[in-house]
């Protein structure tokens, strides 16, 4: 058949693997990577449809005159689609990698934006791509300051598997020496604009902050490992989100399944939903996982020696909350009973505006698909606020279009005229904030409501604190602060208040931890009661950081992958 490692419920006629992968996404590319690479038979389970690199981006090389309605988002769409139709870069143009609301139901027992992209590759293909690694900080600080539970591991465990990954997907970026933000693996960045070297000299002057340029997963200097994956530079387009053809930035679909699919180890089954992990009372562990056809809601069975769970966090919370046994009667490996519990994510509610006068003589090249980035200043090392934890800000600077001030028209002659050159410098920041892991902020199964497929409908029960509101008050304070510092006026900023979620880092629920009585996982991401399962997307983090944390869901599971591995040629799974 076409790519003889795609198949669907029908199609297939392997039960029996050495490794299952439920998900496609950043972490479960990673994880086929690896296990295919290490000579298992794998299998990914993907809910969605298949995606083919470059093949299924319909709408990549289209000009915007050439959508249907010029990329905007039709009034009854977005009526119909309330949730999705608010998610960060979502348009017309790639509509097709994101849910339609109706089809996916969910109960919000408190507001939240539950953002999802059911294909192969899931939300690799529209993710935001920021790659900033952990400092040992954000790993020891939730202990340190009493707002969490202990990580198991430090900087130092992971520090070489950021390597790993780094070289292999590509990442831009700049050596720093800063400690709120350690250095990697980098390509050459892209270039600081004017206005953003200039906010860069003057905080680090007068705060002593530090403005970084974009850590981001693109590549700007092709190394031999990305040219044999058949991936290019960055064409500095800023369209990434309809998928890249060109493989500038990192996608598993461009990237780690069909580097997969090179070993002949690689399954990907298509539109197959995950209903639960099949236990075995007897031989004590999960020995497969059964899944339930999209289209006919037939129901499958899988069998695999290990088991990788990298559904998205809240999927893989649903799925073990419904892996149910005489053994596990509240869901795999819950004897403690925080399963579904601990869900926080990231703050992105503020962000703050103006203009500033000068630097005319300069622009930009292309257009710029990263913001340059403030590395954490707020309790370092120590507690200094009236608040928990940190935050990372993003902030850029563009030219405008035009001077609306001198060229009032929007339509004839002098509006052309005026469009040939740009108009003043505008800069932006928005705040990317740590939260709190509460037990209250949680999920849970319906004990009566039904999705599509039979499954019980997720509840999702998160919110916000006093913690927060205080976090972004210091953000709001301290951007305008440096910004005004640096000439910037007309200055405004918000607090949206919007709903978690749509930040799209939701995280835990399965965390990690050094006592089963308080934790599902161990230090390798591997389940404390159920040795034979790993979970290594979102739902392990224990706690949130402020750093963009799919990077490290990539370094996590390739250190699981390492560790399940070597216990299995141990038999020590």
């Amino acid at each position: 058949m076409e790519n003889n490692y795609y198949y669907t419920n029908e199609t297939i006629t392997i039960k029996s693997f050495q490794a299952i992968v439920v998900g496609s996404g950043i972490s479960g590319g990673w994880a086929a990577k690896e296990l295919c690479e290490k000579g298992l038979k794998t299998l990914v389970i993907e809910r969605g449809r298949k995606v083919e690199h470059n093949k299924d981006y319909p709408t990549a090389q289209l000009a915007p005159w050439e959508l249907k309605h010029r990329g905007i988002i039709t009034d009854k769409f977005k009526k119909e689609n309330p949730l999705i139709t608010k998610s960060a870069g979502f348009g017309e143009d790639n509509a097709h990698f994101f849910i339609e609301d109706a089809t996916q139901p969910y109960i919000q027992e408190k507001p939240f934006d539950w953002i999802r992209g059911y294909q192969v590759g899931g939300k690799s293909i529209i993710w935001g791509r920021a790659c900033q690694r952990w400092s040992d900080h954000e790993f020891a600080a939730p202990a340190k300051f009493n707002y969490g539970l202990d990580w198991p591991i430090r900087y130092k465990d992971v520090e070489d598997w950021y390597s790993h990954v780094e070289k292999f997907i590509g990442v831009c970026g700049n050596a720093d020496g800063i400690e709120a933000m350690p250095d990697g693996v980098f390509m050459k960045p892209f270039d600081l604009t004017v206005v953003e070297q200039h906010v860069k000299e003057v905080i680090a002057e007068k705060f002593g902050r530090h403005l970084v340029h974009s850590r981001w997963a693109h590549i700007t200097e092709p190394q031999p490992i990305h040219l044999e994956q058949g991936r290019g530079q960055c064409q500095a387009r800023n369209l990434c989100m309809r998928g890249c053809p060109f493989g500038g930035y990192f996608s598993s679909v461009s990237s780690t399944l069909p580097w997969a699919a090179k070993t002949g180890n690689l399954s990907i089954l298509t539109d197959a939903v995950v209903h639960s992990i099949i236990y075995d009372e007897v031989k004590q562990k999960a020995i497969g996982v059964r899944v339930i056809d999209a289209h006919t809601k037939k129901t499958y069975e899988y069998y695999a020696d290990i088991i990788f769970m990298n559904a998205s966090a809240l999927n893989t919370n649903l799925i073990l909350l419904n892996s149910t046994s005489k053994r596990f009667p509240n869901g795999l490996g819950n004897d403690s009973g925080v399963l579904g519990k601990y869900i926080c994510h990231h703050n992105y509610r503020a962000s703050v505006w103006g203009k500033i006068d000068g630097f005319e003589d300069s622009y930009v090249f292309g257009r710029n698909p990263t913001d340059s980035i403030i590395a954490n200043y707020r309790n370092l090392g120590k507690q200094e606020t009236d608040f928990k934890g940190g935050y990372t800000t993003f902030m850029g600077a563009y030219r405008q279009r035009l001077d609306e001030s001198t060229t009032p028209e929007t339509i004839g002659t002098p509006f052309k005229e005026a469009m040939v050159e740009p108009g003043k410098w505008h800069v932006y920041a928005y705040l990317q904030g740590e939260t709190i892991p509460k037990k209250e902020n949680h999920v849970r199964l319906s004990k009566d409501q039904k999705d599509p497929y039979g499954l019980p409908l997720l509840i999702t029960s998160v919110g916000y604190d006093q913690n927060d509101d205080k976090l972004t008050q210091d953000f709001l304070t301290e951007t305008t602060k440096m910004l005004a510092s640096a000439g910037v006026y007309d200055i405004g900023s918000i607090d949206n208040h919007q709903a978690p979620g749509l930040d799209i880092h939701e995280m835990g629920g399965c965390r990690m931890g050094k006592d089963p009585s308080n934790s599902i996982l161990n230090e390798h991401n591997q389940m404390h009661l159920c040795k034979n399962v790993f979970v290594t997307d979102g739902a392990c983090m224990t706690s949130t950081g402020n750093q963009s944390p799919s990077i490290l869901y990539m370094a996590l599971t390739v250190r699981a992958v390492d560790y399940a591995v070597k216990s299995m040629q141990t038999k020590s799974l």
